[in-house]
C-alpha cells in the first residue's frame, strides 16, 4: 500500500483528504502546518506528497515544496487548490496539479503519480 503524506493547514481538510485517499486505498500521513513550520517526518516512509497551495500560519507551499524536495529529491509532489491552474511558483517542483472538490480525478493523478515508473517509490 503507497502512503501519501498529506500537508495543510487545516485540520478538517486534513482528514476529508486523507478520508478520500484510505477509501481510494492509500496509507495516509497527515502533517498539520503550525506555527510558521511544516514538521516533515523523518522517520516515515511516503511515496508522494500531497500539498495544500494555500498555506496558513505564514508557511508557503513553494517554500515547503522545496524543502520536501531537498530531503526527498525523486519525490512526486502533487499540489491541491481551488485555483484554475498550476501556480507559477511551485511548478518546479509539481509533478501535478489538482482542483480542490475533485475526488475522482485527485485519486487518479495520485494513483498516476506514484506509478509513473511502475513501481512505487519509497522514501
Amino acid at each position: 500500500m503507497s502512503t501519501v503524506l498529506i500537508v495543510d493547514d487545516n485540520p478538517s481538510h486534513l482528514k476529508l483528504y486523507a478520508w478520500i485517499l484510505e477509501r481510494g486505498g492509500f496509507h495516509c500521513l497527515p502533517v498539520l502546518v503550525q506555527n510558521q513550520m511544516v514538521a516533515i517526518p523523518g522517520e516515515e516512509r511516503f511515496d508522494l506528497a500531497l500539498l495544500d497551495y494555500r498555506l496558513g500560519n505564514g508557511v508557503s507551499a513553494a517554500e515547503t515544496a522545496q524543502q520536501l524536495k531537498a530531503l526527498h529529491p525523486s519525490l512526486p509532489i502533487v499540489i491541491l487548490s481551488d485555483m484554475l491552474w498550476m501556480p507559477e511558483d511551485v511548478a518546479p517542483y509539481a509533478v501535478a496539479f489538482v482542483r480542490k472538490g475533485e475526488p475522482e480525478q485527485l485519486l487518479e493523478t495520485i494513483s498516476s503519480a506514484i506509478s509513473a515508473d511502475g513501481t512505487a517509490r519509497r522514501r
